[in-house]
């Protein structure tokens, strides 16, 4: 098995993040969207990615946060052929100990439905008496 680097960076190739948003399950083809992908990883807190020796990502994942309160991982992905081996861990033990390292205590995320074994082993529970939100995109929320 091959050894995987983690890097924090503030840039990345966006055909490479593509890759791993699509294979997510996450990705709307779009070419606005592909122009905000460098915009997206310099203005996040941490923007993680897990390499393969010969420089391939095969990972990332990135935390949200203003950098003193209240931080949200998000993105966490790893490529299908690569899953399995602990790096979709690795990430995101990594990116809670970047938080907790800048002191910020409340790390929370949201997890796709079935994922709460993966989750509560590194330390993450679900949130009893909250409901997950979104707002609809338009000013009165439609």
């Amino acid at each position: 098995m091959s050894e995987i680097a983690y890097e924090v960076v503030s840039s990345a190739p966006t055909d490479a993040v593509v890759g791993l948003y699509q294979a997510g399950g996450w990705w709307h083809e779009d070419p606005v969207n592909r122009t905000i992908i460098p915009q997206m990883i310099r203005g996040s807190f941490c923007f993680l990615v897990a390499r393969e020796p010969d420089g391939r990502v095969v990972g990332m994942g990135r935390v949200i946060s203003d950098g003193v309160s209240d931080a949200y991982i998000q993105d966490v992905v790893v490529l299908d052929a690569c899953r399995g081996r602990g790096i979709g861990r690795e990430i995101v033990r990594r990116l809670t100990e970047r938080c907790l390292e800048s002191r910020i205590g409340w790390i929370g995320l949201v997890a796709e439905p079935g994922t709460r074994g993966f989750y509560e082993p590194l330390g993450f529970h679900a949130l009893a008496g909250y409901e997950l939100m979104i707002h609809g995109g338009e000013p009165d929320g439609r």
